[in-house]
């Protein structure tokens, strides 16, 4: 299957794994399949994606002692882990308890491998990265909580029901779906976005970082990614 998707013109894969531990994962999941996981990094590997993103949301107290183990990771293979701190939305019981800042998972990482190179990045990228020497992969760390990127991020969303989202911290949405069905031809829908993205705020969505988590949101599993 992913040959087949890599033929048709796909040309990157993220996939989203929290724990190399099968226990862990059906309890942050609620469903199994912990091994379909693994399976389709291989997959994706041997379809030719390099590198495969692996995206880690880091929690205190459940997944923070699996650092070095995602960084095994990326030894051999092609593989971007890319480590995340945990960010509030609908639904995930967020807690500034429960962030695991950049600067403590760096140090994790540090600790045991002391010579971990920084990548140049680039001006639009939204993770800060690294690579143990020697190793094949790379390990990344997206810092939105503790270090934001705002000011560089050029990411926009397009979810499943045809709504734009130009923030995942911001609630609001412009729907290119309703726009497209009354009518609405190319230049009037690069006006929608363009002035979605104009609205955007500085960082955050507006909202200080305590404020966050208070602040209506779809959950992630909705908005996608």
């Amino acid at each position: 299957m992913r040959a087949a998707l890599r033929a048709a013109g796909l040309t990157a894969v993220n996939i989203s794994l929290d724990s190399l531990v099968p226990a862990k994962f059906e309890l942050l999941t609620r469903r199994l399949g912990h091994d379909r996981v693994l399976a389709a990094i291989d997959s994706a590997l041997a379809a030719g994606f390099a590198p495969v993103k692996v995206n880690c949301v880091v929690m205190r107290g459940i997944n923070d002692d699996e650092l070095l183990d995602f960084v095994a990771l990326t030894r051999d293979r092609p593989i971007n882990v890319r480590f995340i701190e945990y960010m509030p939305f609908d639904g995930n019981a967020w807690q500034p308890k429960k962030v695991v800042s950049y600067a403590e998972m760096r140090a994790a990482v540090t600790a045991v491998h002391a010579g971990l190179q920084r990548l140049d990045d680039a001006p639009d990228e939204v993770a800060k990265n690294f690579r143990v020497p020697g190793y094949v992969g790379s390990v990344s760390f997206i810092t939105s909580m503790t270090n934001h990127f705002c000011a560089g991020c050029t990411r926009l969303r397009l979810l499943a029901d045809g709504a734009l989202k130009v923030c995942l911290f911001g609630s609001s949405e412009v729907s290119l779906r309703d726009a497209l069905r009354a009518g609405a031809d190319e230049q009037a829908l690069k006006q929608l976005i363009g002035a979605a993205v104009r609205r955007k705020k500085a960082a955050h969505a507006g909202f200080p970082v305590p404020q966050l988590a208070m602040q209506p949101n779809r959950p992630m599993v909705r908005i996608g990614g």
